[in-house]
């Protein structure tokens, strides 16, 4: 297995880009599109569990705006051609609190999605 192929992180890199986008903007429909559409899909948030897709779409529709931050320490790691991991930290603005998130990636045959994620605060 090769672990971080040139092609396939770069195509992990940018649905990254295009995740972190929607969640600046708020775009409820990349960010639906882009979770595994399955009832083992999961969410840990800051202050929630979500278990299943339609409880994570349930969540992200209650949301009325963006989330603007900055990233920093992102690290993605690719194993074979497809499943992935990303990690990163966030400052959000506003909040001196440094956040993390983690998130587990599959392929699919419609694209790459987020099958597993993990949202808190630095200790």
């Amino acid at each position: 297995m090769q672990i971080n192929s040139p092609s396939v992180l770069a195509e992990l890199q940018a649905v990254f880009d295009r995740y972190e986008n929607a969640v600046i903007h708020n775009q409820v429909n990349v960010l639906d599109e882009l979770f595994w559409n399955d009832p083992l899909t999961i969410r840990y948030g800051v202050a929630e569990n979500l278990y299943g897709y339609e409880a994570i779409q349930a969540f992200r529709a209650s949301r009325s705006k963006g989330v603007q931050r900055t990233l920093s320490h992102t690290v993605i790691t690719t194993f074979g051609d497809d499943f992935a991991t990303v990690n990163t930290e966030y400052q959000s603005d506003g909040n001196v609190r440094q956040g993390r998130q983690s998130q587990t990636w599959m392929r699919q045959p419609e694209g790459w999605r987020i099958v597993s994620a993990h949202v808190s605060w630095s200790a």
